[in-house]
């Protein structure tokens, strides 16, 4: 590992000076992706900014029912909040999905949504990779591809974001909150992570210097009734091959509010907002859903290793919004 400095800003303003001042440094709070990645050779920082001090560590309530959730809140706090369990359980679970107890106790709101894709070329530093590496090529696309993107990606990049918590997160229509030098910023959850393109090095649009500080989860009715549901290789300590974010409102068999999100599938956390659109008003059923789905799923281009993600999704949704709706009758 590359010797590195260590600096503990006694506040805000001074950390958001420091990493502005210094381009080679990195935000640290929890560390569970930034030192695997500083092991692997792949982040290679001048310097770490510690930021576990500066007061980002609670959870409140917003107007109309929504919370402001601080960056520097642990996983296991998130997920064992009892305001969150009850009003936001897809966002309980999807944290509760992402790792082990162990991990969850480290890992901070922040970091969650600023984590690494998996792709294997990405972490081995003698491949080639444009992620890595801009214009050094995508090892992947002649490559293994199993677990990496049937959505949204290009020819410079398939990459998948490895993260559960920002799916369920964009199925809420959560916004994130981060300070400059220039003052603080709101964003939508959507407008905050981007596509690959011709530049996938590039994994949000959080803007040089910036710190994330919170994240805002507005209170929607539909979010009471949600789930979050994950497809993987082994029941735990594996990255989601398909993961499905969910909330659904029914009133006498048809839909009257739905929130989809997919990860597993895509350089971001994919909101399924064409799907979302041919379901309002239509009856909770089979053919209805699938006809949905099939419609958001219109532009996936599969490679021959990950082509069974297709159908994964089209099950995993239909089966998700079949037993929301299932618990909504009770």
């Amino acid at each position: 590992m590359k010797p590195f400095g260590y600096e503990r800003p006694v506040d805000l303003a001074a950390a958001v000076t420091l990493l502005a001042e210094r381009p080679d440094a990195r935000v640290l709070a929890g560390g569970t992706n930034l030192v695997d990645l500083m092991r692997l050779g792949v982040e290679r920082p001048g310097l770490l900014i510690d930021v576990n001090r500066l007061g980002m560590d609670g959870i409140e309530p917003m107007a109309g029912g929504g919370i402001r959730i601080g960056a520097g809140v642990r996983n296991s706090d998130l997920a064992g909040d009892i305001g969150v369990r009850t009003a936001f359980p897809l966002l309980a679970e999807a944290v509760l999905a992402g790792a082990s107890g162990q991990l969850r106790n480290m890992a901070s709101v922040g970091g969650n949504l600023l984590q690494r894709t998996r792709c294997l070329y990405f972490a081995d530093t003698s491949k080639p990779c444009n992620k890595r590496e801009p214009g050094s090529g995508c090892s992947a696309l002649a490559g293994s591809s199993r677990e990496l993107a049937v959505l949204g990606a290009s020819e410079s990049c398939i990459a998948t974001f490895p993260g559960d918590m920002a799916v369920a997160l964009s199925a809420l229509g959560a916004r994130v909150e981060f300070q400059t030098e220039r003052g603080e910023h709101v964003v939508d959850i959507d407008d905050f992570y981007r596509d690959p393109g011709d530049h996938p090095e590039l994994d949000t649009t959080l803007p040089p210097g910036a710190i994330i500080t919170a994240v805002h989860v507005p209170g929607l009715p539909v979010s009471a009734r949600s789930t979050y549901r994950k497809a993987r290789d082994r029941r735990s300590f594996a990255f989601g091959l398909v993961t499905v974010a969910a909330a659904l409102e029914v009133d006498d068999g048809i839909v009257q509010g739905v929130r989809l999100a997919l990860g597993g599938v895509a350089h971001r956390p994919w909101r399924a907002r064409r799907a979302e659109a041919e379901l309002v008003g239509r009856p909770v059923a089979v053919a209805a859903i699938e006809r949905a789905i099939d419609a958001e799923l219109s532009e996936a281009r599969p490679t021959p290793e990950n082509a069974f993600k297709v159908p994964l999704v089209r099950r995993l949704v239909t089966g998700t919004l079949l037993r929301l709706a299932a618990e909504d009758g009770r």
